[in-house]
């Protein structure tokens, strides 16, 4: 080894210090796990281990796709993504433009510690809120006889899972997730904004032909990583939340897999099904990644 490289090794040793802990979570807790995804090939027995399992082949693979419930949850799954990229997305987005306008620094500072705490509320704890507020003697329910209307069972009406999925959602994250996109407005060039001023833009122009082409490239990536998770959704809350009524519009990939995992003891069936699911989201991101570049010259790799 170079006497160079040896300088650099002990000028950064600080940096690869911090570098290793998280090397050595994703390696331990995300790739060695990956090793079990040979069950998903196998008729797998805790018994026999994965040493002396039998073989299967795609068999579970078949009987996932050409299962009756894998168009309800694969379709249950995509409209939440995509309600999710529609509404939850550019959430935080409106919500950095609107704090970067305001002129108060310490209210902007209040705005922005407020909308950030429920991201540091726990999932149990926002699905216990949920139920609370949306249950028939709630506050929802109470204002809504207020108005004259009638009290209803939210979470037992399957045609409001997703609106209750997503608004939560957009609640919890889109104070947190505002962070990244107000950085990357800082990092605009001010003088950007003095040249279009004098040219006459006003705020929306400036907005509109400054802020927002400044902040394209970030919008681009956090975008791929949004599509790279269309098969994903937040199941833990969905967990704590459906119910028999709501199944049709609630049940979902990973709580599919749950059921049929954990719950039916069927691991083969389950670690296939992860295994589609991630092969999907890699085929999707790929695709977006390519699109990306050839629209704005923007990916991740």
């Amino acid at each position: 080894m170079s006497l160079r490289i040896k300088s650099r090794l002990r000028r950064s040793m600080a940096l690869y210090g911090i570098f290793a802990l998280p090397f050595v979570y994703f390696v331990v807790f995300h790739y060695v796990p990956m090793v079990g995804t040979i069950i998903a090939f196998q008729d797998y027995s805790i018994v026999k281990g994965v040493r002396h399992s039998p073989w299967a082949g795609t068999m579970y693979f078949r009987m996932f796709l050409t299962d009756p419930y894998f168009w309800k949850v694969v379709r249950n799954t995509v409209l939440l993504n995509v309600y999710s990229l529609l509404f939850a997305f550019p959430a935080p987005i409106a919500f950095a433009v609107l704090l970067h306008e305001l002129r108060s620094r310490m209210f902007r500072r209040l705005v922005q510690t407020v909308a950030c705490i429920p991201h540091f509320l726990s999932t149990v704890v926002v699905a216990g809120m949920l139920v609370n507020f949306l249950s028939t003697d709630g506050w929802v329910n109470r204002i809504v006889r207020g108005l004259g209307g009638e009290a209803r069972t939210f979470l037992a009406l399957p045609e409001w899972f997703r609106t209750i999925f997503i608004g939560s959602d957009i609640w919890q994250n889109a104070g947190w997730n505002s962070i990244i996109y107000l950085a990357a407005i800082a990092s605009v060039n001010p003088r950007l904004y003095e040249a279009a001023a004098i040219d006459g833009a006003g705020r929306w122009n400036r907005l509109a032909h400054v802020t927002l082409p400044g902040i394209s490239r970030v919008i681009a990536v956090m975008l791929l990583l949004a599509v790279g998770q269309m098969l994903s959704v937040g199941y833990e809350k969905i967990m704590l939340l459906y119910n028999g009524p709501t199944y049709e519009t609630a049940d979902v990939i990973q709580t599919f897999v749950y059921r049929r995992g954990l719950i039916d003891s069927d691991l083969s069936f389950a670690a296939a099904v992860g295994l589609f699911q991630s092969v999907t989201a890699f085929i999707l991101i790929v695709a977006a990644n390519g699109a990306s570049k050839r629209l704005n010259g923007t990916g991740l790799f």
